[in-house]
């Protein structure tokens, strides 16, 4: 199965134009790979727009890069009902290799994979390619319980 934007939008917290996910590309269970084309979108929620600056900053990857996360664990769980939400906790490692993803023409690969797991945390490494190469990459950390 490779699920679509309208897939994804009823699997994870977000819906509407918060959601930037259009597909998956692949995925098993140690990985999964997206594509996206919202940062293009002048509407899209997360695009700045002050300080003589307008665009999608390289920042909002590590956002994209979450929803891959979220949407991995919804397939993960896909004898779940309900996807179990998740909190970003951290970030390291973070290496930017652009100032805007809003000046990528192409459609943007995100790629996350699982590098440990149990019932209150995942650790994801993750990648964002676009324009055939590579935008930004980190290490990134959720809570899955805020009980536990």
């Amino acid at each position: 199965m490779k699920p679509d934007r309208g897939w994804i939008e009823r699997h994870i917290p977000h819906k509407g134009s918060m959601c930037l996910l259009d597909a998956v590309v692949q995925w098993n269970d140690a990985e999964i790979v997206c594509r996206a084309s919202s940062h293009r979108d002048v509407g899209n929620p997360l695009r700045s727009l002050g300080d003589g600056q307008e665009g999608l900053g390289i920042t909002s990857g590590i956002e994209y890069a979450a929803q891959a996360m979220a949407v991995h664990g919804a397939l993960l769980d896909k004898d779940v009902a309900e996807a179990r939400l998740g909190y970003l906790a951290t970030t390291r490692d973070v290496v930017w290799h652009a100032r805007w993803l809003s000046d990528v023409s192409s459609d943007l690969t995100i790629r996350a994979e699982r590098l440990s797991a149990n019932a209150s945390n995942v650790m994801y490494l993750f990648e964002v390619h676009g324009d055939e190469r590579l935008l930004l990459s980190g290490r990134a950390t959720v809570i899955l319980s805020a009980a536990a």
